[in-house]
């Protein structure tokens, strides 16, 4: 093992500081840029690829070298159960060296998407040769990005390219996958919902058949190897995945262990030889991340461990940076027993390789580079535990100093230059990625509150005794007063819809709707929790007390004045109304010249209210035939009144997308008939030529659901819709979720 010097690519010397800076301070800020250990391969050839028929055939054996350090990290880490993670979390960022890297970076270079992770991705292009020789000779540069959302990875290789001498020229060509932020069946807990990046870059991104874009499915590991076809060869694959492990901190190097299999699998199937494969890990003290170290270990010329400066010294998280990949010759025969027991479980049920065919040479150095990452971690926490105490004038006075000399150490060795947007990634898109679709919306992240002690005495309360103590009590108590989106409306008709690119998306149905583009998370987990532990009959539930119910005369009366045409006065409008008629029918000689509707047969909700809300298929066609179906019917200045159970779901989102394209108004209101929960939309003034334009499209997609649902197939379909429209439907439609679904 050694520190990697070879390995690393030559950067740009450091400016020299001052003389008064101490010695001991210049050592610090070097060595935090310096955290590498590389494995270093035996000259007899002692280290190759195991038979594959030895593979996944035994079970996982523990090192008692390794797990003593997990044991001591463990212990460490227990001292901070009983810290406020707010409280705590503010603390670490003053105290990191590196915690004023990203607002130098922000201000020096106008990096698009400067997060933690743009830094820790640009450090890593800087510290080693990742780009192959071959591309940056060629001028042709193809790299597949995996786990990546938001894609920060991807935005710091194009500032990259487009500002380093050596890749400037090159044609760079990229693809990239993650959990779909738009498919309501993925978990908060392991999706990231920002889309500034995806939605002006969606035809780059892969999801799979099946729409969720797991990279854990087997069969989009091959579905995603046809998806680079088109790349003459791929050079460099990065792996930036995880996913909540907040419950089980001490275990999330186990957790993770089938991610990173899945991870390193499809890196090896689809790199070229020579190729660079950059993967994000944790502790590496399992039998699981031995094996898997191994491996690449046995397929790349150079695999190094690398703790980024910008990456907080106080966690877990390192990179495995391998490169020049000898090829899939020489571990075919391993990697197609890996793609045939590809999945979420791949790492759980055996070990990879038993014990026994991991050379002693090899342990020896892992255990060096375990023992190496311990420290440093120790270090940091138990020095933060210390400062959290109270720091002098002194010591904060030497570390802000430190922190300022570390940001400008950064832009020095790395070589930051400014690169205007125009040759952003999002520079051709309608919303650049810096205010994206997402902007103005809430991003589903997990918040984390209270110490780690206090979220695990939480989790053993009922739904409503964690709703009570977490983090929107407040507010739930309180939307009563606010009356929020009670004056929320979309003025259309929306011009410019480009009907003909649209195309609609076929997927798995949905088990449940874990989350949402239009809804916080935390809300939408309460909810579901209240659904599935209660129960219950939420068909009969009265209407919420808090909550601004309008009587049907009242909602009539608004519909009669916003049909009201200037140039027709006292013409009567028509009104359909998809709803019980006992709860319209006593108001409408109240409705002034409107002239109530019924279809022969409404359309009927689910049974009840479950977690799939409205992504039930039968409730979205159903819902699909009521839009065709009135467009179909209703003529000029007509109006609609569409009751919806809630709008989470893209296909809702969708649907009230093509009636903002064909009414002049468009908004919701919340009468207080069937139980109390959800909403009516109210359409108002119909356009008969954009409704022309689109009912052909409703018509073929309402159809093909329809034969879908005869043949009984787990699919649904989800028309694609403009995501610069998703920051306007929220704010129509999270008023109406959050006050009906409470």
């Amino acid at each position: 093992m050694s520190s990697g010097n070879g390995t690393r690519r030559k950067v740009s010397q450091p400016q020299h500081f001052d003389d008064t800076v101490d010695p001991e301070t210049l050592i610090e800020i070097q060595g935090i840029f310096c955290k590498i250990r590389t494995y270093v391969k035996p000259s007899g050839g002692e280290w190759c690829v195991p038979d594959p028929n030895a593979a996944l055939k035994h079970g996982a054996e523990e090192h008692p070298a390794l797990q003593a350090l997990k044991a001591s990290l463990n212990g460490v880490k227990n001292q901070l159960s009983d810290k406020n993670v707010e409280v705590w979390h503010q603390h670490t960022n003053s105290t990191n060296r590196a915690g004023k890297v990203i607002a130098a970076v922000r201000s020096a270079a106008n990096a698009e998407i400067c997060t933690q992770a743009w830094c820790k991705f640009f450090e890593i292009l800087g510290t080693f040769d990742l780009l192959p020789v071959e591309a940056l000779q060629d001028g042709e540069l193809n790299t597949v990005h995996l786990c990546e959302a938001p894609g920060a990875f991807i935005t710091a290789l194009n500032h990259y390219t487009k500002t380093s001498e050596s890749a400037r020229h090159c044609d760079w060509s990229w693809a990239a996958n993650t959990l779909n932020p738009y498919h309501e069946a993925n978990g908060s807990g392991a999706t990231i919902a920002d889309d500034r990046l995806i939605a002006n870059t969606l035809p780059r991104w892969f999801f799979g058949s099946d729409n969720t874009g797991d990279v854990m499915t087997q069969k989009h590991l091959l579905e995603l190897q046809a998806f680079v076809a088109n790349m003459r060869r791929v050079d460099v694959v990065t792996a930036d995945g995880s996913f909540d492990c907040q419950e089980k901190p001490d275990e999330q190097e186990a957790l993770v262990a089938s991610l990173l299999y899945c991870e390193a699998t499809a890196a090896l199937l689809l790199l070229s030889p020579g190729g660079s494969f950059v993967l994000k890990m944790f502790t590496l003290y399992e039998h699981s991340s031995v094996c898997l170290l191994y491996l690449l270990s046995c397929c790349f010329r150079s695999v190094n461990v690398f703790k980024p400066a910008t990456s907080k010294s106080g966690n877990s998280e390192v990179y495995v940076v391998c490169l020049h990949y000898d090829g899939k010759e020489a571990v075919r025969p391993l990697l197609a027993k890996l793609i045939r027991n590809y999945g979420p479980h791949l790492a759980d049920r055996e070990a990879l390789f038993p014990n026994s065919l991991v050379p002693r040479s090899f342990l020896r150095q892992h255990e060096a580079v375990c023992s190496y990452f311990h420290a440093l971690q120790v270090e940091t926490i138990t020095e933060n535990l210390r400062l959290s105490e109270g720091m002098s004038g002194e010591q904060r006075r030497r570390l802000d100093y430190i922190r300022d000399r570390t940001a400008q150490e950064y832009l020095q060795r790395f070589q930051v230059t400014f690169l205007p947007r125009s040759r952003w990634v999002s520079r051709n898109a309608v919303t650049p990625a810096c205010c994206g679709a997402s902007a103005g919306r809430p991003l589903g992240q997990k918040k984390q509150t209270g110490s780690f002690n206090e979220r695990r005495e939480l989790q053993t309360l009922s739904w409503r005794q964690r709703l009570q103590r977490g983090c929107h009590a407040a507010w739930v108590q309180t939307h009563c007063a606010e009356a929020s989106g009670a004056g929320c409306a979309l003025e259309g008709p929306l011009s410019g819809c480009q009907e003909d690119l649209w195309h609609v998306v076929v997927g798995a149905a949905l088990p449940a709707v874990r989350n949402s583009a239009f809804c916080d998370g935390g809300l939408l987990t309460h909810v579901n929790e209240a659904l599935l532990h209660t129960a219950a009959d939420w068909t009969r539930t009265p209407p919420c007390d808090f909550c601004r119910a309008l009587h049907p005369a009242s909602v009539l009366s608004e519909v009669a004045g916003l049909c009201v045409d200037p140039v027709e006065i006292g013409k009567p409008r028509r009104c359909l109304v998809f709803d019980s008629r006992s709860a319209w029918d006593a108001c409408e000689g109240q409705s002034g010249d409107l002239v109530l509707t019924f279809p022969a047969e409404p359309p009927a909700p689910p049974g009840g209210c479950s977690t799939l809300h409205d992504g039930d298929p039968l409730y979205q066609q159903r819902l699909l035939g009521c839009v065709a179906f009135s467009l179909q019917t209703l003529s000029s200045g007509d109006a609609l009144l569409l009751p919806l159970s809630s709008a989470f779901t893209r296909v809702t989102a969708a649907v009230v997308l093509c009636l903002h394209a064909c009414f002049r108004s468009v908004t919701f209101r919340c009468p207080p008939p069937s139980g109390g929960v959800g909403a009516v939309l109210v359409c108002a003034g119909l356009c008969p030529e954009a409704a022309a334009q689109l009912l052909p499209v409703l018509t073929d997609v309402h159809s093909c659901m329809s034969q879908m649902l005869s043949g009984e197939e787990e699919t649904v379909f989800t028309p694609m819709m403009e995501p610069a429209f998703l920051t306007s439907l929220f704010s129509l439609l999270v008023p109406q979720q959050a006050t009906a679904d409470w």
